[in-house]
């Protein structure tokens, strides 16, 4: 009998033993690692923790400068479903159901007024309430994508079965509380019992005599010329600068006060990324903020390929509802009251100044001074205001989105448009400009895009004749001609009175710029284009429609 071999024994308990640690050691560093995660871990902007495209569409960087596509710009009003209920009073209008529309007829049916004989009569008495709610019905049955506001009393139109109607109301799939105005020419039947049926009713701003007058400004007093059109101002806008009034006041505040930095000439995107970070640091710090209404609009969205200065926020945004969300005052006149204080007193404004994006709004929150100078002299892309808000910041420093609305000036011209359309159409986003032409990213879009791919792919997705509108960045007008062999075609360039010298935007922009005509450039065509987008009731997206390209380039679907 051989003896066993007293060597094997150890060997095996130690390959035991060794298995052991190795396993115990994987799970002592893979705790570790999680420790790391958990302590270090940034968790996303929480406006844009819903809306992962938008954060997405945000966040995309290299080398800290924003690389986006510009061809479509959301904005506040678009996140909807981050949107807090808004703060203007004008939130409060209710839309005009069927329900309140029986409701009404109703109380008229069952009151003890003398009713009408309109076999006498002979024709539309406009005054009468049943035609307002006939018209109220016609307009729900009709305009289903609308939500009707409040009417005006009609009035006479130019025959004697027809009456002239304006109301307010706005886009349902607009989350904002702005209101619009249409007033159209409908003419009627009338049956037994005075029961008013709508026969007809006219296109976008046909009722003229239902048109209220509105404001009108001295066009010599503004630096017009005397062959346009009188100017008239929409009396909902009120982007007026708003006054710190006394000393006193001023010295009372609180301001958060950020110089220009590097994001000054950049592109609209990366201006909103960092301009809602300064604000909202002013709120988590409850400081007014104070805003440069300034601005550098970047090369990309002008035909000189040029950076264009002197460009005023509120050509592209809308002033009048950030006034109401947020506390701000103009940068000029925070300066004038800061200067005037310091001269006619001893004892000057405290300040402290801060040169560094790296002190975080945390070190900031006890601050007693009354103005927090945040200077950006750092060589880029250090001198972004953005970076305020990274690091530990972004846990608790939250981008007011819901501030910052597309100017309502441009929204008109959107429901211009689309009025004219009768809020019955479709749409194509076609993405071509330079992204067609960069083979390399994308080698199918220019073929993609071409006239014959775009009218065979859409006869698929648009019934024939209906209203189509595209919006595009591709220069050349004629190139869709093709798709109105079946399709009714609409481009922003049909619509070029509304910014043109004799219109209502025209006018209002020059009063804003000293009476100086304001070019109608490339970032509001695409505001415009966006929006119009957003309203149709077929929407046909270039990236995953009509081609397989990415939208992003080669390899990044």
């Amino acid at each position: 009998m051989k003896d066993s071999n007293p060597a094997t024994e150890p060997i095996g308990q130690n390959l035991i033993k060794l298995i052991s640690n190795l396993c115990f050691s994987v799970f002592v560093f893979s705790v570790l690692i999680f420790t790391v995660i958990a302590i270090t871990y940034q968790p996303p902007d929480p406006w844009l923790e819903s809306a992962p495209a938008l954060t997405k569409l945000f966040t995309e960087s290299e080398n800290a400068t924003f690389q986006t596509d510009n061809s479509i710009i959301n904005t506040g009003e678009d996140l909807a479903s981050v949107l807090p209920p808004a703060a203007s009073p004008n939130a409060t209008a209710t839309p005009i159901t069927e329900a309140a529309i029986e409701k009404i007829e109703n109380q008229i049916t069952n009151s003890t007024l003398p009713q009408p004989d309109c076999e006498k009569v002979g024709f539309v008495n406009c005054s009468d309430p049943h035609v307002l709610i006939a018209v109220e019905k016609f307009n729900l049955k009709v305009f289903k994508s609308i939500a009707f506001l409040e009417y005006q009393t009609p009035v006479n139109g130019s025959k004697p079965d027809e009456c002239d109607v304006a109301w307010r109301f706005r886009n349902k799939k607009e989350k904002s509380w702005r209101k619009y105005r249409d007033f159209r020419r409908f003419r009627f039947d009338v049956g037994e019992n005075c029961t008013y049926k709508v026969v007809h009713s006219g296109g976008w701003h046909s009722g003229l005599n239902a048109r209220r007058p509105r404001s009108r400004i001295n066009a010599t007093r503004a630096g017009g010329n005397p062959k346009v059109a009188p100017q008239i101002r929409d009396d909902e806008i009120n982007d007026t600068i708003p006054s710190l009034g006394s000393e006193m006041n001023f010295r009372k505040g609180k301001y958060l006060y950020y110089s220009r930095g590097g994001d000054y000439c950049k592109g609209m995107n990366h201006y909103m990324w960092s301009f809602l970070c300064g604000l909202g640091e002013a709120m988590y710090l409850n400081r007014t903020f104070v805003m440069d209404l300034s601005m550098c609009l970047a090369a990309t969205y002008n035909p000189s390929n040029k950076d264009e200065e002197g460009k005023d926020f509120r050509y592209y945004f809308d002033f009048e509802h950030l006034k109401e969300t947020a506390s701000v005052v103009e940068e000029g006149e925070f300066l004038r009251d800061w200067k005037k204080w310091n001269r006619s007193h001893k004892r000057k404004v405290p300040v402290k100044k801060v040169v560094s994006h790296k002190l975080t709004p945390l070190q900031l929150k006890k601050d007693k001074s009354t103005i927090i100078w945040r200077q950006f002299d750092a060589p880029e892309p250090e001198n972004y205001w953005y970076r305020v808000c990274e690091g530990q910041a972004a846990k608790y420093i939250q981008r007011p989105w819901h501030a910052l609305w597309k100017s309502k000036r441009l929204m008109n011209i959107v429901s211009e448009i689309s009025g004219r359309m009768d809020w019955d159409f479709d749409a194509v986003h076609v993405v071509r400009g330079g992204k067609a032409q960069n083979k390399e990213l994308w080698p199918h879009l220019d073929s993609d895009t071409s006239p014959d791919a775009l009218l065979e792919k859409l006869k698929g997705m648009i019934q024939p004749w209906r209203n189509l509108y595209i919006a595009t960045n591709e220069p050349y007008y004629n190139y869709f001609d093709k798709l109105r062999s079946n399709f009714k075609i609409h481009l922003l360039d049909d619509y070029k009175e509304l910014w043109g010298n004799t219109s209502e935007w025209y006018n209002e922009t020059s009063l804003l710029n000293d009476g100086k005509p304001v070019e109608f450039d490339g970032y509001m065509r695409v505001a415009v284009d966006t929006e119009v987008f957003y309203r149709a009731k077929t929407r046909v997206e270039t990236f995953y429609n009509l081609t397989k390209d990415c939208k992003d380039g080669v390899n990044t679907c």
